[in-house]
Order: C-alpha cells, then sequence, then structure tokens
C-alpha cells in the first residue's frame, strides 16, 4: 500500500523538478543579472509561496486552472484532479527554494569574468555555458534538490487542486494524512520514515554542496575559459 503513493510522489517529484530546473534557472539568472522595471515585483511574487498559506496557494491555482481561467475557456484544458495538477502545485511551491538558492549562486559569480568573455567574443549563451554556469553549478543543483525536497512534501495546495484519490492523486504526504485519519498508525509510521529519510538525505547532499563550494572559492583554482575557441 505504501509504494502506490511512494511512486506517485517520485514520479509527480521528477517532472515538478524538470519544470524548476528550466524555469526556476531562468528566473534566477534573470533576477540575478537582469536590471529592468518590476524586477522587485517579480521576486516578490516569485517567493509568495514560501509566506502564503497552502490553502491560499491552492485557491489561486484553483482559480488558474478551473472553470472560467483561459487555460479551460480557451484552451479546453483540463487538469484539476489529476496527477499533472499535482505536478504544478509541487512546482510553485519548490520554485522559491530553487530561484532563491540558484540566484545567489550565480550572484556570487565575479561579473568581471562574463564581462572579459564579452570583451573575447563570446556570445551571452556561451557565457552561460562557459563561464556562469560551471562556476555556480553547486549552488543551482543545491536549490533544485532544495526545491525539489520542498515539492515532494507539497500537502494544502496539492489536496486543492488534484484531490486526494488512491491510486490517481495521492501523494505520500496525503496518504500519511489519510493513514493518521484511519487510525492506521503502522502504516502512517513507515511512510512518514521513508519521508523524514528522503528529507535528510536532500539536506544532506545541499550541505555538502555548499561545503564544496565554500572550498572551491577559497582555492580560487579554477580558471574559465573564455571566448569561443576553436
Amino acid at each position: 500500500m505504501i509504494w502506490q503513493p511512494l511512486l506517485l510522489s517520485l514520479q509527480v517529484t521528477a517532472l515538478a523538478a524538470a519544470l524548476l530546473f528550466v524555469g526556476g534557472l531562468s528566473l534566477a539568472l534573470l533576477l540575478a543579472r537582469g536590471r529592468f522595471p518590476g524586477r522587485t515585483l517579480l521576486e516578490t511574487v516569485v517567493l509568495l509561496p514560501l509566506l502564503l498559506p497552502p490553502s491560499v496557494v491552492g485557491f489561486y491555482l484553483l482559480v488558474a486552472l478551473g472553470r472560467g481561467s483561459p487555460l479551460v475557456e480557451w484552451l479546453g484544458v483540463e487538469l484539476l484532479f489529476t496527477w499533472p495538477a499535482a505536478v504544478i502545485a509541487a512546482t510553485v511551491v519548490g520554485l522559491p527554494l530553487m530561484v532563491q538558492t540558484a540566484r545567489a549562486a550565480i550572484a556570487s559569480v565575479d561579473p568581471a569574468l562574463e564581462d572579459a568573455g564579452r570583451t573575447l567574443g563570446s556570445t551571452e549563451a556561451g557565457i552561460f555555458f562557459r563561464i556562469t554556469l560551471p562556476l555556480a553549478w553547486r549552488g543551482i543543483l543545491a536549490g533544485l534538490v532544495l526545491g525539489a525536497a520542498r515539492a515532494m512534501g507539497e500537502f494544502g495546495a496539492t489536496l486543492m487542486v488534484a484531490g486526494n484519490i488512491p491510486g490517481r492523486t495521492q501523494t505520500m504526504p496525503l496518504a500519511i494524512y489519510d493513514a493518521v485519519q484511519g487510525g492506521q498508525h503502522a502504516l502512517a509510521n513507515q511512510m512518514v520514515l521513508v519521508m523524514t529519510a528522503l528529507a535528510l538525505l536532500s539536506l544532506w547532499w545541499v550541505r555538502r554542496l555548499e561545503r564544496k563550494a565554500r572550498e572551491a572559492r577559497d582555492r580560487g583554482s579554477w580558471a574559465p575559459s573564455l571566448g569561443d575557441g576553436p
């Protein structure tokens, strides 16, 4: 009985992590290096899920995904009470951790190195992949792990937009809730231990990445390749 919600949670988390990597990294790069009107507002909106109650986040998602929304009325896509809705909820709550951590990592890269790459004729994409990413990858990966761990533990918003349908939308946090409500304490204990172990492993890995990043900065021995090269 534990395997079905666990596998669904892993599936939801994997897809949410992919969305976090693409969307979160793009936002982190934009906020770390971009200078544009509304930048503070964008950052505030991205961070809101950290402060809002899960029920409020879930309500906003209900409005965005439910009847009357452009997604339903214009495109005819109905996601409520399906596992993709759980992926969206997980991505939204994990996004702030991914963006903040990755943004800090990107901001720690010396802009002079990127400017040197531009001087030598490198494109913006080349600068990112050959200078920024190699220097900031540990922080970006740490943000992805934190965001994914938060996505796996999402409960409130998922319950509102995906429901708690065994075998279809019931993730581990929802299954734990059901087990406690049903007096199945042994089963709840098993699932709690699994979730705790995954969370501890994620935090240990993040701290290890942060330590490695500090050691690399202290050594200062890595030199990026500048310019487009042959």
